[in-house]
């Protein structure tokens, strides 16, 4: 479980994230969502100790990341899986490679032990049989899926991810967003997510946290936010045509009901 309370941060005059606090729990698909320039990017980077928080405080269950010093930190980003927008793969290095390199920089595994648990990962997103092959051979869809495998490589108990659907169609985007909530549960780790995605949103959103010119303006579920009658949400949920019907609707069967 992640706590977050009171952070605050700023550049220069500039208050970017104000007084947010919000608990992320085990076990769930937590995600982050804002308009662009709302503050969430600034958010899940200070999560992960990229940036350091002006005040407040990251518990990362009770251990508090604001506390510690460079050697804690690392040690704490062990435990931490990162699925980057874009993917990150090295273009030079084949899909075992690229999964098989956390294993690398963070453990004295032998290659024997390191490409064993690297199969294991790529099973689990359904690819085996593409080991040798390089990320320029493969598609969009595929390159989330080992960027996937390579985030579980370290089994972590966090993990992190940076619009996972960036440039994918819906139908890939939906089975990324399952296996991302499928290995969140399988392991019980703790998932944030950091979205514009409203189909992810309805999808897999179990816990939402809304951010707004840096303030945290809505938390729910997402059997919650079709209904609520947050102002800023609305905006930002209902900028869709798709959206805007679904809420039409779901007010005329109520009015009717």
């Amino acid at each position: 479980m992640i706590e977050v309370k009171d952070i605050c941060k700023s550049f220069e005059d500039k208050e970017v994230l104000k007084n947010i606090s919000a608990t992320f729990e085990k076990g769930k698909t937590n995600l982050i969502i804002g308009q662009s320039g709302s503050g969430k990017t600034v958010f899940i980077k200070t999560l992960v100790g990229l940036l350091r928080p002006d005040s407040g405080q990251i518990l990362y269950d009770r251990r508090d990341l604001t506390r510690m010093k460079l050697k804690e930190l690392k040690l704490l980003r062990r435990e931490m899986g990162m699925l980057f927008q874009g993917s990150a793969l090295f273009d030079s290095m084949t899909v075992m490679e690229n999964v098989t390199f956390p294993l690398l920089m963070f453990t004295r595994d032998s290659r024997k032990e390191r490409e064993k648990r690297g199969q294991f990962c790529l099973e689990r997103v359904n690819l085996t049989g593409a080991e040798s092959l390089y990320p320029g051979e493969i598609s969009g869809g595929m390159m989330k899926r080992v960027a996937i495998a390579r985030a579980i490589a370290l089994n972590p108990k966090y993990l992190f991810c940076d619009e996972p659907n960036s440039g994918l169609d819906p139908k890939t985007s939906l089975l990324i967003d399952d296996l991302i909530h499928d290995i969140t549960k399988e392991y019980n780790i703790t998932t944030v997510i950091n979205t514009h995605d409203m189909n992810s949103v309805m999808n897999i959103g179990e816990q939402i946290i809304f951010i707004a010119d840096g303030e945290k303006a809505w938390e729910g579920n997402k059997d919650e936010i079709m209904s609520s009658n947050n102002t800023r949400l609305n905006d930002f949920v209902f900028a869709s045509d798709l959206f805007k019907k679904v809420k039409e609707v779901e007010n005329w069967v109520n009015e009717e009901g």
